[in-house]
């Protein structure tokens, strides 16, 4: 017998798929300074970025979720419910925090744009349906932008 729960979502499937996306704008400081490194690698590596009190950014998240357009309610994903995600997985963790001594992901993980947008997909990926997460795009700056789409190799 089929499963008819599938069967009604497949109903409400229009076949048609959306791409969504959802910005999020929050602060937070950060030290590009890697464990596995000396001082001097660090400073030669990163910088001014490798100041010891560190620096701040008002970073800006673009989180795109990918699906089907609802036949009933016309929508991907409930934009209300996509905030509420955003919310738990970017701003609670993250807002007004430092990187490096409040958000335990990076004690060990140089807290660089591009793993700040692997622990944002992490985090996003708990919480949103399977499958929806398309990509997350992270401006450090008005020039410095990382995309991932959560692929390995």
């Amino acid at each position: 017998m089929a499963n008819t729960n599938t069967d009604d979502q497949k109903k409400k499937k229009t076949g048609r798929i959306a791409y969504l996306t959802r910005i999020q704008c929050f602060s937070a400081c950060h030290r590009l300074h890697s464990l596995d490194l000396s001082d001097e690698e660090n400073k030669s590596i990163y910088g001014k970025c490798n100041n010891p009190n560190g620096h701040g950014h008002n970073y800006r998240a673009e989180v795109t979720v990918r699906g089907n357009i609802n036949r009933e309610n016309g929508m991907v994903i409930n934009l209300t419910d996509l905030k509420q995600c955003i919310e738990e997985a970017i701003m609670v963790p993250l807002d007004h925090k430092n990187l490096d001594k409040d958000v335990p992901y990076f004690a060990n993980v140089v807290s660089t744009t591009e793993n700040l947008a692997i622990y944002i997909w992490e985090n996003l990926a708990k919480i949103l349906p399977v499958g929806e997460l398309y990509e997350v795009k992270i401006y450090e700056t008005d020039k410095n932008i990382v995309v991932y789409r959560g692929e390995e190799q």
